[in-house]
């Protein structure tokens, strides 16, 4: 809502004669919007009135304090969800799509896909089955032409502003490997270049189907994931060799641009050796486009100095957040408390030493995914990627039966699809933090609240705010001398937009 001048005056007067009842916006000049997702039950709603209560907090937005350009928000696309939204009516597996990137939508940006399978995959597969193929001439990805292509193409139809592609393999073909097997093991040196040729023939092969690939992690989770499902190890220094000797000059040599992140596991201490050795020298740093992370070390802390430890070491190079979810868990079906209460567990919930137990409590999903986002954005991450986009009421479908949480979940038995809280929560942020915009400072008088502020390229300023409490607080954000009041609702994430005057 646009706000005119006569407008601006009544409300100006409202305020300043402090009306006991709920009154429009409040402004000094400043024009700004309010879109709220709370526990009462808001979902992403415009919020035009206001109430008196609860304790001020003054946050001071300051444009000239510059840090990271963002690179986007998404998540990603999963042989598991692409073969849900086939499987519903042709309305809703639109809806759907149009949730996620139309120009009503969460308008994603910043998206991430697999190579070969994974988990989330309906069985094990790679696109170079043939044993001793090293020149890979049989190189095919007929696997991903009946859901995961038409996925990608119809939501880059949809989305008018277009979304990077971020590809992870989670293994190479087990004939590649010393142990033999799609889980564990290790890539066998010598077929190190075939394994390159991997990637330039994947790049080629996807953009012969119009689908450019903005990126690649070069091996999910390298630690490993106890030999559960899909693998493949590396050292911090067996991939930067990978990197420097053969995966960079392999797509050098070939034309390809795609970007090169390295790591692609938890933040955490572990985060630090790998920095190191990655940006070690110009030499073993040369390809690296990035860094990648994931937030499974714990969703409850996200990890600042490793954040800064990552940032300080490569200022001028990416670092995003590449995957997350509410793993270990079911999904609750048309349950939005069940997202706003601390009921949630992850995986370390069963597992985690004792001294290690406060990094994996029971904890809200939506404040999870909040407190996430907001940390890391405050944190020099500029990219921000969550896992399935699309899962069913068991939390697959998944070969391993490694059931997790996804913002969208669909019954295609019913036709019936799901908008969790955590979908409107992805969409604080998707949806108005675009790609190009910088991270500005923020100043904030009340250590409870969670927030970060971004000026977008057409001149927008954008900022989310977390209330985790039990209470409302009333807020003054003040920019260049303007300043607007408006208030939070408990248990509640805000975006508030000021458009360019």
């Amino acid at each position: 809502m646009r706000l005119t001048k006569p407008l601006i005056a009544i409300l100006v007067f409202m305020v300043v004669t402090n009306c006991k009842e709920n009154s429009k916006i409040g402004s000094t000049q400043m024009k700004f919007e309010v879109f709220e997702t709370s526990e009462r039950g808001n979902k992403l709603e415009k919020v035009t009135q206001f109430s008196s209560e609860g304790d001020s907090v003054s946050i001071k937005l300051n444009p000239d304090q510059k840090f990271q350009t963002i690179t986007g928000f998404g998540g990603s696309f999963t042989e598991a969800s692409a073969s849900l939204i086939n499987q519903l009516s042709e309305a809703k597996r639109n809806e759907v799509l149009e949730a996620y990137f139309g120009k009503d939508g969460a308008r994603y940006s910043l998206t991430r896909t697999h190579m070969n399978s994974c988990d989330f995959s309906l069985s094990n597969y790679s696109y170079a089955p043939v044993e001793g193929d090293v020149n890979l001439e049989h190189f095919s990805i007929e696997e991903d032409r009946d859901d995961l292509i038409p996925m990608i193409k119809d939501a880059m139809t949809i989305s008018e502003d277009g979304f990077k592609i971020i590809t992870s393999p989670w293994t190479a073909p087990p004939w590649m490997k010393d142990n033999n097997s799609y889980v564990g093991g290790k890539l066998l040196p010598k077929y190190y270049d075939t394994w390159a040729l991997f990637f330039s023939k994947y790049l080629e092969a996807y953009k012969a189907e119009g689908i450019e690939i903005w990126g690649f992690t070069v091996e999910n989770e390298p630690l490993g994931n106890s030999n559960n499902w899909e693998s493949m190890h590396f050292t911090a220094e067996e991939m930067t060799n990978f990197v420097q000797h053969h995966l960079g000059p392999k797509l050098e040599e070939k034309g390809h641009d795609a970007k090169i992140l390295g790591y692609d596991q938890n933040r955490g201490d572990e985060l630090k050796h790998w920095i190191d050795v990655m940006y070690a020298d110009k030499a073993s740093s040369k390809y690296y486009d990035g860094t990648a992370v994931h937030w499974y070390a714990s969703t409850y802390d996200y990890f600042p100095e490793s954040l800064n430890y990552a940032h300080n070491a490569a200022p001028d190079k990416y670092l995003i957040q590449t995957e997350a979810c509410v793993d270990s868990e079911i999904p609750k079906w048309k349950d939005d408390q069940w997202y706003w209460s601390k009921e949630a567990t992850d995986w370390g919930w069963d597992w985690a030493s004792e001294q290690e137990k406060y990094l994996h409590p029971k904890y809200a999903p939506v404040n999870r995914y909040a407190r996430d986002i907001i940390g890391c954005l405050n944190n020099w991450v500029d990219g921000w990627v969550d896992w399935n986009m699309v899962l069913n009421k068991q939390g697959g479908p998944n070969w391993f039966k490694n059931w997790c949480v996804a913002p969208v979940i669909v019954d295609p038995e019913t036709d019936e699809v799901y908008y969790t809280p955590i979908f409107y929560t992805m969409s604080h942020f998707s949806r108005y933090i675009r790609p190009g915009a910088v991270r500005i400072g923020l100043e904030s008088s009340d250590d409870q609240l969670m927030a970060t502020a971004a000026k977008n390229t057409d001149g927008s300023y954008v900022v989310v705010v977390f209330n985790e409490t039990e209470a409302p607080k009333q807020l003054t954000i003040s920019l260049e001398g303007q300043s607007v009041q408006l208030q939070i609702s408990q248990k509640a994430i805000q975006t508030i937009v000021i458009p360019n005057n």
